[in-house]
């Protein structure tokens, strides 16, 4: 099966150099969710920009850094949820920690809690200044995803070495073997009657 990528960044969107755009210009089947604006994330607008996108590309792989992690999360208590195929949450930022990095407030609510009903794995660094490997550990288990710990690479962007990142594909690969197996489960069990167009 062949998935749309949906790429989801966080905080100040992504530079031409940026991973995610990379990862556009190497995936035919890949759109970016553009929010109105990337310096002061909205929960409320920018989830209703990523709601969008999933219905337009009902199974697809969501893929999200930073900020856009935490948004991606915050998909389980949303209508759309049961359209999603899977995500790849890279380096999940903490809201109240962003804040203080940045010396300013953002309208993002709070750190989502709710379990994913979809497969996700969560990508988290030993030094990133944006959370704790501790805390992302914690919100793995809460959310009911896998947890893969980074070794020393920072928040995983241009400044910590990142510019086109090829392992983020096999990652997303993986995402998307858990989504088709979970699929192909839920057809045979008779749990799904209308199958989604992958």
């Amino acid at each position: 099966m062949s998935r749309t990528h949906i790429i989801v960044p966080g905080l100040n969107g992504s530079g031409d150099g940026d991973w995610q755009h990379h990862w556009m210009a190497d995936h035919e089947h890949s759109e970016l969710v553009e929010q109105s604006d990337w310096s002061n994330p909205h929960a409320g607008r920018w989830l209703a920009r990523l709601e969008r996108a999933v219905i337009a590309h009902p199974g697809a792989i969501i893929v999200g850094h930073s900020l856009g992690a935490i948004l991606i999360a915050r998909l389980a208590s949303s209508s759309v949820a049961p359209l999603v195929g899977g995500a790849l949450l890279v380096v999940p930022a903490d809201i109240e920690r962003t804040s203080t990095i940045h010396a300013r407030t953002y309208e993002f609510g709070t750190l989502p809690t709710d379990a994913l009903p979809f497969p996700a794995l969560v990508i988290a660094s030993r030094n990133d200044d944006y959370m704790s490997q501790e805390k992302a550990r914690s919100l793995t288990s809460a959310w009911g995803a896998t947890f893969l710990g980074f070794g020393d690479n920072g928040h995983i962007n241009i400044a910590s070495g990142f510019g086109r990142w090829t392992g983020g594909y096999d990652l997303a690969q993986q995402i998307e073997a858990k989504a088709d197996r979970r699929l192909r489960h839920d057809i045979g069990k008779g749990l799904v009657e209308n199958v989604y167009q992958i």
